[in-house]
């Protein structure tokens, strides 16, 4: 603000100096007050040349041609028409300026025409040399117009990337999911099917020959089909993550409807509106909650869970808490970890624990406006 009222401190000071130059070239040639005046207001109404360049154009048309009525202008006296066209033409005034500076150049050329005294050509000459002066304030303007038009161009590409920098980062990251994906699936999945198909067999055959079924290949089995369920169960997140590119607080319900299905009654709580959340906490809200009803139908299933968020202006809470066992989950592997990671890289905080009440509880706050 500071510097805006600075420039227009300085624009005033170079009018008024302007205006006194233009009046002291006035009294100096020995002007009468008729041929000094008119320039002088139009170079004052230079001040106004930023709000309306159009009239301040016209002022200075006018005045320059009440001054030529008088006396012959001189190079000073048309310094405020030569401002006033380039302001015009930078603001984007361009065919109002040839409108309004054509007739008077068409007039002036044809008046040095024909009430010549010197040669024609030498009177052509001396005609057309003020209009070169307008035409250059005019291509002046258009330059810095077409210059600051760059400049704005620039300016939004740039906010505008910035603006798609998160998006374009979440959809690198769900590319490298998905080949990551890809690779566990390719070098793992079929490893494990393997050894569960052949411990089952081995088992099958053991029974069908009256044979006890040792310890070692019984936990063989069993230790692959876990193994089996939870690589595709995260080969399912992976993929679905990656493909989901905007599953946030909208998809809660969603969510909820699922855990049901699965044992665990949910309920779901929203308060404000989180259509506005930057992408990342979005996704973060949805996941902490994610996270937290897989580890209610794993560990405490059947049991009841309460999910609310609450949007403010600053930060947005989640709490998912259950009525199950109020113990801390020991075969969680890397969920609470994962969740207390995705909270944190966004300048958040999480709390796990088992609830004074009975139950677990998960609360975590994200800040809303997220640093780059």
């Amino acid at each position: 603000m500071a510097k805006v009222q600075g420039r227009r401190v300085a624009e005033v000071c170079a009018v008024a100096g302007l205006a006194a130059v233009v009046a002291a070239d006035g009294a100096l040639a020995g002007y009468p007050v008729a041929a000094v005046v008119p320039p002088v207001v139009a170079a004052a109404a230079l001040v106004l040349r930023s709000w309306v360049p159009r009239v301040v154009l016209v002022v200075a048309v006018l005045g320059l041609v009440a001054h030529a009525a008088v006396v012959t202008p001189g190079p000073v006296a048309t310094l405020p028409v030569l401002v006033a066209i380039y302001t015009a033409v930078r603001a984007g005034r361009r065919v109002f300026t040839v409108c309004v500076v054509a007739p008077v150049v068409v007039a002036t050329v044809a008046q040095a025409v024909v009430g010549a005294r010197d040669p024609l050509r030498e009177a052509i000459a001396a005609a057309v040399l003020p209009v070169g002066w307008l035409v250059a304030a005019a291509v002046l303007g258009e330059v810095f117009r077409q210059y600051r038009a760059y400049v704005r161009s620039v300016e939004e590409r740039a906010v505008e990337a910035e603006r798609t920098r998160e998006e374009v980062a979440a959809r690198r990251a769900g590319e490298e999911r998905l080949r990551i994906a890809r690779e566990l699936h390719d070098s793992l999945t079929h490893a494990i099917a393997v050894i569960k198909l052949q411990a089952g067999v081995a088992v099958h055959l053991a029974g069908k020959r009256g044979e006890v079924v040792s310890p070692e290949l019984a936990a063989i089995q069993q230790a692959a089909g876990e193994a089996n369920r939870e690589l595709r169960a995260t080969l399912g997140l992976l993929r679905d993550d990656a493909a989901d590119g905007r599953r946030g607080v909208g998809a809660l319900g969603e969510l909820v409807e699922r855990s049901r299905a699965a044992g665990v009654v949910a309920t779901l709580s929203v308060e404000g509106d989180g259509g506005g959340l930057p992408v990342t906490v979005d996704r973060t809200v949805y996941r902490v909650v994610q996270e937290s009803l897989t580890n209610v139908a794993r560990h405490a299933p059947r049991s009841r869970a309460c999910v609310s968020v609450r949007v403010g202006e600053d930060a947005v809470e989640v709490r998912v808490e259950d009525d199950g066992p109020a113990v801390v989950p020991g075969e969680a592997g890397w969920g609470l970890a994962g969740m207390a990671e995705r909270v944190q890289a966004l300048g958040g905080r999480l709390e796990a624990a088992p609830r004074s009440a009975g139950g677990f509880g998960v609360r975590a706050v994200l800040p809303v406006e997220v640093e780059a």
